[in-house]
């Protein structure tokens, strides 16, 4: 007997050679599920920062209108014509939106291992996740423990397992604490939870003093306020205190990552032993994960001839380290996902309503407590 097949709305995000950006969302025809593979009804996805990346490419909000009907509708926006260059290879295509979620097998494929997830709450990576269903692998898909909900599963992966890949990432190259900015999100909770668990120094940084009171109030032992007028002093401090010399910045753009190396520096020369032309031997490692600035990273090379700034991403990180050392820190997500790897939302929307403008500008700021879960389905 061939699966049922279903249809349901998507969205979906084009740029157009003329330099525009079209949002919409359509109504697609779910595929029948192979025998390996399940459909999904998603309940849950949230709107991460790369996902607001793939959403808006490089256009510039400011222009944005919404066309269409209440129950489908659309935006557009110009893209700076500077932009267009790093937008090019994906012209013309019509990209499906959403890394992450969550939600009940409805329809399963042949196979014995699909057939077992008929029913259950399930979390997947993978794409297109911004839908009603999904049809999608099983063995791409984590059974939540009972009692959870689809809304409590939804965040399992990217945030997780990028805290995650920030600590093995820190026990592979030789680091034996870390620095984080931007450290009062749902990921930099779950990092300094991670962290407290597991014994480990970590440097919060943070941009305002209400976010350096949430993290003390969570335990956090080392915070620093980027606002302060002694911010370098007190980053300096921490980085003596910890011995971080291992930096995940999220910002991207900036003074910020300069600032790390500078401070991480001054805290190794006072311990140094003796003077070097050359400042210390001991490297000094920023990665920028994220793009909360989308300026030029700037910085004034004032931290020795040992250090490096990179670029780090969790989709590589994981196949770096090949699917069982993956599979180690996807089994520690399931186990602590109501504990450590829980997330926090301030709202639930539907797919129409993430295309209004007014909300549109408050989770496109990409702010610290405004982080907004998806409902495909809300009100179907």
């Amino acid at each position: 007997m061939t699966p049922p097949t279903l249809k349901g709305l998507q969205l979906r995000s084009l740029i157009t050679p003329g330099g525009e950006l079209e949002i919409s969302l359509v109504s697609v025809e779910t595929p029948a599920p192979a025998p390996d593979e399940v459909v999904v009804r998603i309940e849950a996805t949230p709107i991460n920062p790369s996902d607001i990346g793939l959403l808006f490419g490089a256009a510039d909000l400011r222009t944005a209108h919404v066309s269409g009907t209440a129950v489908s509708p659309g935006v557009t926006a110009r893209i700076p014509e500077p932009a267009m260059q790093g937008m090019a290879a994906r012209v013309g295509q019509s990209l499906p939106v959403g890394n992450e979620g969550a939600g009940v097998v409805v329809v399963a494929g042949a196979s014995d291992a699909a057939q077992a997830l008929l029913g259950k709450t399930v979390a997947m990576l993978g794409g297109a996740m911004y839908a009603q269903y999904r049809c999608i692998r099983a063995d791409q898909c984590l059974v939540l423990p009972e009692g959870t909900t689809p809304a409590e599963g939804a965040s399992c992966f990217v945030n997780p397992l990028t805290a995650l890949g920030m600590v093995e990432t820190m026990h592979r190259e030789g680091h034996t604490a870390l620095v984080h900015t931007a450290a009062a999100s749902n990921l930099g909770q779950m990092l300094n939870k991670i962290c407290l668990k597991d014994q480990i120094g970590l440097v919060n940084i943070v941009r305002k003093p209400e976010q350096a009171a949430l993290l003390r109030s969570l335990g956090a032992k080392h915070v620093c306020d980027a606002s302060s007028p002694t911010f370098m002093a007190d980053l300096t401090q921490a980085l003596v205190e910890t011995g971080a010399t291992l930096a995940f910045e999220a910002t991207g753009g900036g003074k910020l990552a300069g600032q790390i190396l500078t401070c991480m520096e001054a805290a190794l020369n006072r311990t140094a032993k003796e003077y070097s032309r050359y400042g210390s031997t001991t490297h000094k490692q920023v990665y920028l994960y994220g793009g909360l600035d989308t300026g030029p990273t700037e910085f004034s090379r004032t931290f020795g001839m040992a250090w490096g700034i990179g670029g780090w991403l969790l989709f590589p990180f994981l196949q770096k380290i090949g699917p069982a050392a993956a599979q180690a820190l996807r089994e520690r997500v399931a186990a602590e996902l109501k504990t450590t790897f829980a997330s926090n939302y301030s709202k639930e929307i539907s797919l129409a309503e993430a295309l209004k403008p007014e909300v549109i500008a408050v989770y496109g700021q990409r702010a610290t407590g405004a982080k907004y879960l998806i409902n495909p389905n809300k009100g179907m």
